[in-house]
């Protein structure tokens, strides 16, 4: 019989941890949070300081008495919950279950899931964290105070179903006004002229930049006219060459809002995703001749430290692969923000020395990609900076200045491994060799390219361009971005088109109806002050009773004015050209997670919906009918408009137009941020496209028999709802 019983929250980390400690340990999971506060009302009493009241979880009945039983066998019960807020107060939870005294040594706590973390940890057991739990306690009153306080006022006013949250409703307007930006954008003309010039040695490109030394931009068409008149016969000729070494440092190891940002740049990955599968490989994974091992430590972390021991690993790998010129001659670190936790590491594998390669066959593929762009950012993190030969020539003609930038990798250092990625393409001039040139040197004519421009309004909001506009205002922490993001797409608030968001009707009606009557509540900077006063909790220098009394007062006051202020708002559904098959009634546009699609208005009678398809303008090369756009579960395609007797299929964009050799449609294909036209027919030119397109046109039959299958007890948009794969490993974590 064991002597000491272990509760961890899944039963991927109990069968990890549980090979670790040895027959004298019992490994059990709680599954989560056992105990919350109720979904039938409000559950605190707001009179009595606002004391919580907590309820047994539904479904958790049996698995509190599992616990029960097994805790009365053994002769002590450790709680090794995740290190952070939301594992404090489900190990404090579980404490009051099982009766056990909170101030003695009953809480293990380790960062990462290996044999000696896990051992270290339990030579090592300490008291709970009052601190740390009574800021979780803060921060969900405070999420249940606005939620059940001002969602039946949303219910009332605007339509039933809604929600408002603290922090979900500052990341709505971040989106809402956003879209105000672009929409309330003035586009300015400008033009430039680019000058060619063809040497012997090679061809390269400068850019007028101004008279005399001064920069002067060319606001029309008569602008670029006149400096076209003005170098007409006029000697082009270099007039000064700037050299210079530059060195580039890496970028820091991830921490959980840079691996989502990253992860969306690099991978295509949704928040939601990235931190489900990076939970996988953080609880353990099956490996020969080492069994069930933790890939990465903690996921849910702010902070960019790097323990000693990983440095020098590290390091020697570094020497190993590429040579002692690689490393730096100290070990790189990285200053953490000031507003974060440091208690844990930053996001890196557990041992460097597992190499992806090795491991690719016994991941999967998204365990893999995952896990690679881990050990990339980190093994890069401590590598030496690469260094860079720029080049600034400047070209003269009359009174015209043209400037040329290039510069070559002379060193590359941690870019042999890692670059980062960009949210929105930028020039770059890093890779762009010029020609050997002279001060003085006189060039041949150049061919002279005038082009017109407008400036651009701000680009929308991608997941990661969120996630890193939430991070620097100080919305939410790591544990929040994705349930936040995930949570705004489910009420219908915004949804995402070509990867950006935008909001909906819906968004921005309850975005206005916010500021006008509870501006503190959906303010970026007060909402940002909140989590730093909820910091100070945790650290016990602010009273959680005054925090959420002032809080209260202030949203009761809101509350009684906005129920005497606001008048009843109806939004009306925009109507279709389409009639619905099945009743005959025009079918009206509706808004889902993966954007609008077509609903019968005659709902809930009449349950049919149908995706709103748009033609992208190429034939099937298989039975000459339209391609159309169509919105998939993971992700757009582009399908035959003749399905089902026609099962073609393609991922990737068209272009359209046409292969000049095969004649099916071109396509753009996205590699590392790099866009691509190839042609969709692969096996043509020696690919294997054909088992590829078989297996997603296999996909895509497979969702749409889903989707018409009987309805559910309210309308969904074709295709709602994350992966089954995803929602099982979200659920395990």
């Amino acid at each position: 019989m064991a002597d000491y019983l272990v509760i961890v929250e899944s039963p991927a980390k109990a069968k990890t941890i549980g090979k670790y400690l040895g027959k004298r340990y019992t490994v059990k999971a709680s599954m989560g949070h056992v105990r919350d506060l109720p979904k039938s009302q409000l559950g605190v009493d707001v009179e009595h300081d606002f004391t919580p009241h907590y309820i047994t979880i539904r479904g958790k009945g049996d698995v509190i008495k599992e616990l029960r039983e097994a805790g009365k066998k053994v002769k002590r019960v450790f709680l090794a919950a995740d290190p952070d807020r939301e594992g404090e107060a489900i190990a404090w939870h579980l404490a009051n279950i099982l009766d056990l005294d909170p101030s003695l040594p009953c809480r293990v706590e380790f960062h990462e899931i290996t044999k000696d973390a896990v051992k270290d940890a339990f030579q090592h057991p300490r008291a709970m964290d009052m601190d740390l739990i009574m800021a979780q306690q803060t921060r969900r009153i405070l999420d249940r105070l606005v939620g059940y306080r001002l969602s039946p006022l949303l219910w009332r006013k605007v339509k039933k179903g809604l929600s408002a949250g603290r922090v979900q409703s500052v990341a709505v307007r971040l989106i809402v006004d956003r879209e105000r930006e672009i929409r309330a954008f003035q586009p300015e003309e400008y033009w430039t002229v680019d000058a060619a010039f063809q040497l012997p040695e090679g061809r390269f490109q400068a850019r007028f930049t101004g008279y005399d030394g001064e920069k002067t931009p060319l606001p029309s068409r008569a602008d670029a006219e006149q400096l076209l008149e003005h170098v007409s016969g006029e000697v082009f000729r270099v007039r000064e060459i700037k050299r210079s070494e530059r060195r580039r440092n890496p970028s820091p190891p991830f921490i959980t809002s840079s691996l989502q940002q990253e992860a969306a740049r690099k991978l295509g990955f949704r928040a939601y995703r990235t931190m489900a599968i990076a939970q996988q490989l953080y609880e353990g994974l099956d490996l020969p001749d080492e069994g069930t091992v933790g890939l990465i430590t903690y996921m849910r972390t702010d902070s960019t430290r790097v323990s000693e021991i990983a440095q020098a690993e590290a390091r020697d790998v570094i020497s190993n692969r590429y040579g002692t010129q690689y490393v730096p001659s100290t070990p790189r670190t990285y200053p953490t923000k000031g507003n974060a936790q440091d208690a844990h590491e930053c996001i890196r594998p557990t041992s460097v020395r597992r190499d992806p390669e090795q491991l690719k066959a016994h991941l999967s593929k998204d365990q893999y990609r995952l896990y690679k762009l881990i050990w990339e950012r980190f093994l890069a993190s401590q590598m030496s900076a690469a260094v860079l030969d720029t080049t600034t020539v400047d070209i003269t003609a009359g009174r015209a200045w043209f400037r040329a930038n290039g510069s070559i990798v002379k060193f590359q250092g941690f870019m042999a491994v890692y670059t980062e990625g960009k949210d929105d393409a930028d020039e770059d001039d890093e890779r762009r060799l010029l020609p050997p040139l002279t001060a003085s040197q006189e060039l041949p004519q150049p061919a002279l390219t005038p082009e017109q421009h407008f400036t651009q309004p701000p680009p929308r909001f991608s997941e990661s361009s969120l996630v890193k506009e939430m991070e620097e205002r100080g919305i939410g922490r790591p544990s929040t971005y994705a349930p936040t993001i995930e949570t705004i797409l489910k009420r219908g608030y915004v949804v995402l088109d070509q990867r950006r968001f935008m909001p909906t009707e819906l968004g921005e009606i309850v975005v206005d109806l916010l500021v006008n009557n509870f501006p503190q509540l959906i303010d970026v900077d007060f909402t940002a002050h909140m989590e730093q006063e909820l910091d100070l909790v945790e650290e016990g220098r602010v009273d959680s009773i005054q925090l959420l009394d002032a809080f209260y007062r202030q949203l009761e006051q809101d509350l009684e004015r906005a129920e005497k202020t606001l008048e009843h708002v109806h939004i009306e559904d925009e109507v279709s050209d389409v009639q619905c098959e099945k009743c005959g009634r025009m079918m009206v546009y509706k808004h889902g997670r993966y954007g609008k699609f077509l609903a019968c208005p005659g709902f809930p009678e009449c349950r049919n919906t149908k995706p709103i398809v748009k033609d992208v303008g190429v034939a099937c090369p298989q039975c000459g009918k339209a391609l159309v756009e169509r919105k998939g579960k993971r992700k757009t395609f582009y399908g035959c408009s003749g399905y089902p007797d026609c099962e073609y299929v393609l991922w990737n964009r068209p272009t359209g137009s046409l292969c000049p050799e095969c004649g099916h449609p071109m396509v753009e294909k996205r590699t590392r941020g790099e866009v691509k036209v190839i042609c969709s027919n692969e096996a043509a030119h020696g690919g294997v496209v054909a088992s590829g397109a078989k297996r997603e046109a296999s996909r895509a039959s497979s969702d749409r028999r889903k989707r018409s299958g009987a309805g559910s007890a309210a309308q969904r948009a074709p295709g709602d709802g994350p992966s089954r794969a995803v929602r099982k490993s979200a659920k395990s974590s």
